[in-house]
């Protein structure tokens, strides 16, 4: 009798975690490669599920695909690891007659940058064409956050196979994807585009997944399956355990069924034991075939709260909008920045940018310093968030903190490695890249966190992207910027540009784009300050003039000054004809630089207004 026949009227026992006993026997390489090295090691783990009551079993190919098995310098093996192990899985089930379920795991996390879509369509493809050729009775898709991804994959899976295809998301929170969606309506999804098994696995112990199937509907066609861990993982000593007793994964097998759930297996931390148990609680019990579901009541999420003062995005479309940088110190005197904030907020900018510590080089907190810009002084601060310096968990929190401060003006960046700052060996963590970043961000603003839970309330930040376009070929650079528009940038802020042909072919290269661009200009202080922009700070170049101009006054600090501030002005006569947004770089606390540079744009503007010229800038920028 094939699976999906014995569905119907049975309630399947599957196997647990083949990494947690790998894990447990002290093996610390790619546990795909054992298939071939080690293939007894497989076997006996398979025949431990077999003989603990598993009706089925999956092979041991959860990674196995060309994008994951890179990591060890496999990739060109993933054809002869992943028919090898059906071959393993197959052996050890042919005795019993158990079933074999081809394993293709999940590729993203939460976020998207581990591999484009279609390389990991690619991956999958070739993995899924390995596992097919040794004949398994179906394929098990499991541990899959990314909803587009599986639903990416099971399109083109569906197409090559007519065996039971399962598939099993995982959830941060119960009961919801980390896109918000709800599991009922994920797997109505996921039946509908025509997968023959339904649920979920890995993340959440019994307890929470019991929870996550009270609110889902039976299938109208296919039948729910759910793989929970031993319970939450905890750390002992460096290593990874679960507490769990068999007993109790047992007794949530039975709760799971009278859910409505037919096909029970185990995930991180479980063991034949709890196979065994679930195994024995669940004998003689009957598939549940009707199921009545009360919905909870839905989390209202509350409107944004508007902003006071509309948002730079939307400002700089209709005016001149300038916006300095003053990086908050280094050490624990504040008195000359509060004192530079005012003077530059008294010269009439619109916002004041704080880099998150620049050039990974500690200094003080832009959240606190922004906060007391903002409450004691009324200047609106632009605070700056990297991806270096905060995991998933302190990138939320931080933005929590900035939304209830009152701090909606976000730049998002990646953020300078760790090895240029005073602290080389401290962690770089990049938990995701500065456009997920955005888009979690534009999450927030939708009400639904970072984990897909409902947030009570809407954020309401206002993104800004970097611009880098000091770059040997700016249209690269051009479709990372609508890219980031697509992940919800509402403007961009450019790195320092020195030449007025790079402000020309900026403008001629982004005036298509529907997001204003604030064009940065930062005065030069000296010729050793040039020299060390040009030579050693990614992302910036100076041209020979220059630097020559710069190295004529090498010797008299004053004068180096003021020709940086000519040459500053000279690249602002180009700029302000062609962009409404300008983004001054104060160095080092020098905020007399740039007070000077803002009188001059505005008598600019002032002596155009007088002429009746109009100025040239487009909407788009």
């Amino acid at each position: 009798m094939k699976l999906l026949d014995r569905l119907q009227n049975e309630v399947l026992t599957a196997d647990g975690a083949i990494g947690t006993l790998l894990y447990s026997y002290g093996i610390d390489f790619c546990y795909e490669e054992l298939n071939v090295e080690k293939p007894e090691i497989i076997e006996k783990i398979h025949r431990e599920y077999i003989k603990a009551g598993a009706d089925i079993i999956q092979t041991n190919t959860y990674s196995a695909n060309a994008i994951k098995l890179a990591r060890y310098g496999l990739e060109d093996r993933a054809l002869e690891l992943n028919k090898a192990a059906v071959r393993i899985a197959k052996k050890a089930a042919a005795p019993e007659q158990r079933f074999v379920l081809g394993t293709i795991g999940g590729i993203r996390g939460i976020g998207k940058s581990s591999a484009p879509l279609p390389d990991i369509e690619e991956a999958i493809r070739q993995q899924a064409e390995a596992i097919l050729s040794e004949d398994p009775d179906g394929l098990l898709f499991e541990t899959y956050y990314d909803f587009e991804e599986l639903t990416t994959i099971l399109q083109f899976i569906r197409k090559m196979t007519d065996l039971p295809v399962i598939t099993q998301v995982s959830m941060h929170e119960p009961g919801i994807l980390q896109n918000g969606l709800s599991l009922n309506h994920a797997l109505k999804q996921l039946e509908a585009l025509g997968a023959d098994i339904v649920g979920v696995n890995c993340r959440l112990g019994p307890y929470h997944t019991i929870q996550a199937f009270e609110e889902v509907t039976l299938p109208e066609k296919a039948f729910l399956s759910a793989y929970p861990n031993a319970s939450l993982l905890d750390v002992e000593d460096g290593r990874i355990v679960y507490e769990s007793e068999a007993d109790y994964f047992g007794q949530a097998a039975v709760r799971l069924r009278n859910a409505g759930v037919r096909l029970i297996g185990g995930c991180c931390g479980t063991t034949p034991k709890h196979i065994e148990a679930a195994k024995k609680a669940l004998a003689g019990l009957a598939p549940i075939t009707e199921k009545k579901v009360i919905p909870k009541k839905p989390i209202t999420i509350k409107e944004s709260i508007p902003p006071i003062v509309p948002p730079l995005s939307e400002q700089v479309k209709k005016e001149r909008t300038i916006i300095v940088e003053l990086d908050t110190p280094k050490h624990l005197d504040t008195t000359t920045y509060i004192e530079g904030a005012k003077a530059l907020h008294e010269a009439g900018i619109a916002a004041i940018t704080m880099a998150d510590n620049s050039l990974a080089s500690p200094r003080v907190s832009n959240l606190a310093m922004g906060s007391i810009l903002k409450m004691k002084h009324h200047i609106r601060p632009l605070v700056h968030i990297t991806c270096r310096d905060r995991n998933l968990i302190g990138l939320q929190s931080h933005l929590m903190g900035l939304h209830a401060l009152g701090l909606h003006d976000i730049l998002a960046i990646t953020g300078d490695p760790t090895k240029v700052g005073d602290f080389p060996g401290a962690t770089s963590v990049y938990d995701v890249s500065s456009m997920e970043l955005i888009q979690l961000i534009k999450q927030l603003n939708e009400g639904i966190s970072f984990s897909g839970k409902p947030f009570k309330q809407k954020a309401n930040f206002s993104v800004a992207a970097a611009f880098n376009p000091n770059v040997r070929v700016l249209d690269r650079a051009v479709k990372r910027l609508e890219k980031k528009i697509e992940c919800g940038a509402d403007y961009f802020i450019t790195q320092p540009v020195f030449t007025k042909e790079k402000i020309i072919e900026v403008y001629e290269a982004t005036k298509h784009l529907p997001t204003p661009i604030f064009l940065g200009i930062m005065p030069l202080t000296s010729s050793r300050n040039a020299e060390f922009l040009h030579h050693e700070v990614p992302g910036i170049k100076l041209s020979d003039e220059t630097l020559a101009r710069m190295k004529a006054y090498e010797h008299d600090k004053e004068a180096s000054a003021l020709e940086g501030v000519r040459i500053a002005k000279e690249l602002i006569d180009t700029a302000a004809e062609l962009f409404n947004g300008i983004y001054i770089i104060t160095p080092f606390m020098r905020y007399e630089m740039s007070i000077e540079l803002i009188h001059y744009i505005e008598e600019l503007d002032r002596k155009k207004n007088e002429r009746g010229i109009t100025h040239v800038q487009t909407i788009s920028n």
